[in-house]
């Protein structure tokens, strides 16, 4: 089987589209302006698809409980909001068991509902040490300690900043600090002299750390001299014009907030308004692992600012070379655990079909999530109130997965030749095929086609051939990229390099039908396979066009795609 390598750097083009190189940020000057996926020169029905599915994850499915009590989707190409949609409601259930509040005092969710973001938070604990490394207060090599010397307790004198921000520090995903401290000094201080987890040394495991960005939400504010919320007011909210992002939000703005866990112990009833993070919450509602509140909107704004490389509506927060290094993948010696400093990078699990190397991201407990694409310059933004009533009434990482797969598939990918190509599907535990006819001389035939492969490495395309229709045979070929010639068993997966292959096959002599046959396992997709100028030509002359005789085809489940 032939996998393909992820690049060091994907590609796609101006627009978007998943099959023309290209590389870099978006002009600084990039303002977010509403339109529609059509006026964008998008499809728009993979998004509406992904709405309609969003919506329907608000209410149960027989017996199986709403994902959600509510949603907004958000989704941006180019500096253009293609869709923002609320749907469901913000506030909805009195207590942990589901009992629904009297319809009078539930409240809808709106476009502009404030939510808690949960672990997104993380991502601006990360852009505020950020700064202070742009200003020389920080270096991202030099130990913890050196900033917060409590930090050195129990073997952690050597674990840097940059580790700290890559999650490879060794520190345990989390510590009790709510109930095993009783005040915010103590709390905070038992996550700085926590110990690394048993027989592991910094630098050589990824595990993904609260301890991490509480930390380094203490480096910032110690070499700043200002508390972390003053630090992300001044240097991201207040910049950016985030009106509605911040920690401990005013009371006054609760009614637009939406609610998340009840919660017995502590015993803080239904959380509505204040962090549900319990160690953020025993910490003051300030910590550099949760806390934030923000918008659909708000997030957009961010999103778009890293799209402009650190900029937005003239204001600057970052470097181009430190966005640069947030969407870097720093965890190369951890397959599959790829983390800028600060973002996470191409997680399929969350990203779907726009997963790749400058894909970055990230997700919060409580239900929302933040995808940002670099290279089609596109981003998606859900955010849910999935722990309202209860965490353990499920995940929404299906609706997570559908936003942005209904985005990739909106942003098509340009046929390699004429006005269309044939396209795989992008359906999970499914299998699709494409055949065609031909009889082969007895001089044997070669076989040509283009390829496009945006997969899982377990969801696997194979050519193969049949005299019968019933017994098949894997074909080998040939697949060229850019000057790269690689040698297939007839297999081939993988994904990253957005852009088409040139494939060639030898085909024997004989009557026989040759087709594409795509699999996909239970979870996760890519923007699945193209296939287009299908040709195969004998010695003799030319057996079949695809180009010309596009009716030869059966498909099944495939169809004909004309982005």
């Amino acid at each position: 089987m032939l996998t393909l390598a992820t690049p060091a750097v994907a590609s796609s083009n101006k627009s978007g589209r998943f099959d023309r190189p290209y590389d870099g940020y978006a002009p600084k000057s990039t303002l977010l302006r509403d339109s529609s996926p059509v006026k964008a020169g998008l499809d728009p029905a993979p998004i509406e698809t992904a709405l309609t599915q969003v919506d329907g994850w608000t209410r149960p499915n027989g017996t199986v409980k709403p994902l959600y009590a509510g949603a907004v989707t958000l989704l941006g190409h180019n500096g253009k909001v293609l869709t923002r949609e609320a749907t469901g409601m913000a506030v909805k259930y009195a207590d942990g068991a589901g009992t629904e509040l009297p319809a009078d005092q539930q409240i809808p969710m709106r476009t502009d509902t404030i939510f808690d973001m949960a672990s997104v938070s993380k991502l601006f604990t990360s852009v505020v040490v950020m700064q202070q490394v742009e200003k020389g207060k920080v270096d991202l090599d030099a130990p913890i300690a050196t900033y917060v010397p409590e930090f050195a307790a129990n073997g952690k004198e050597a674990v840097t900043v940059r580790q700290a921000l890559t999650h490879t520090t060794g520190l345990p995903s989390w510590l009790p600090l709510w109930s095993a401290q009783p005040d915010p000094a103590s709390r905070m201080q038992m996550a700085l002299t926590a110990k690394l987890r048993p027989n592991t040394l910094p630098g050589a495991t990824y595990l993904y750390s609260d301890l991490n960005l509480i930390a380094l939400g203490e480096v910032a504010a110690r070499v700043s001299g200002k508390s972390l919320d003053k630090l992300v007011a001044d240097g991201i909210t207040k910049p950016l014009q985030m009106r509605d992002t911040g920690y401990n939000p005013d009371e006054k703005k609760k009614p637009r907030i939406a609610a998340t866990e009840y919660q017995a112990s502590p015993p803080r009833g239904m959380v509505w308004g204040s962090v549900h993070d319990e160690n953020a919450w025993s910490l003051g509602g300030v910590a550099g692992h949760a806390g934030i509140f923000s918008t659909a909107d708000d997030m957009a704004v961010l999103a778009q600012a890293f799209l402009n490389g650190g900029s937005y509506r003239g204001a600057r927060i970052l470097k181009t070379d430190s966005v640069t290094a947030m969407i870097t993948n720093f965890n190369q010696a951890f397959p599959g655990n790829d983390h800028g400093l600060g973002f996470e990078l191409n997680q399929r699990w969350y990203m779907g079909g726009l997963s790749g190397p400058r894909t970055a991201g990230h997700t919060g407990y409580t239900g929302t999530s933040l995808v940002i694409d670099f290279d089609s310059r596109s981003f998606a933004i859900l955010l849910t109130n999935r722990v309202h009533p209860s965490r353990s009434w499920g995940s929404n990482n299906p609706a997570r997965r559908a936003v942005v797969q209904g985005l990739a598939l909106s942003l098509g990918v340009g046929p390699r030749h004429g006005k269309d190509a044939w396209f795989s599907g992008t359906t999970d535990a499914s299998t699709t095929t494409l055949a065609v006819k031909v009889a082969v001389p007895a001089s044997g035939a070669k076989m040509s086609f283009d390829l496009f492969v945006d997969t899982e490495d377990s969801d696997l395309l194979y050519l193969e051939t049949s005299a019968d229709g019933t017994t098949w045979t894997k074909v080998p070929f040939t697949v060229r990229d850019r000057g790269t010639v690689i040698d297939a068993d007839g297999t081939i997966s993988g994904s990253g390099d957005r852009h088409w292959h040139q494939v060639t096959a030898d085909l024997a002599p004989g009557d026989q039908t040759v087709r594409w046959r795509y699999t996909s396992d239970a979870l996760y997709q890519g923007r699945g396979v193209y296939v287009d100028g299908v040709k195969i030509s004998s010695p003799d002359g030319m057996l079949f066009d695809g180009e010309r005789m596009p009716e030869s085809f059966t498909a099944s489940g495939w169809r004909l795609s004309r982005r």
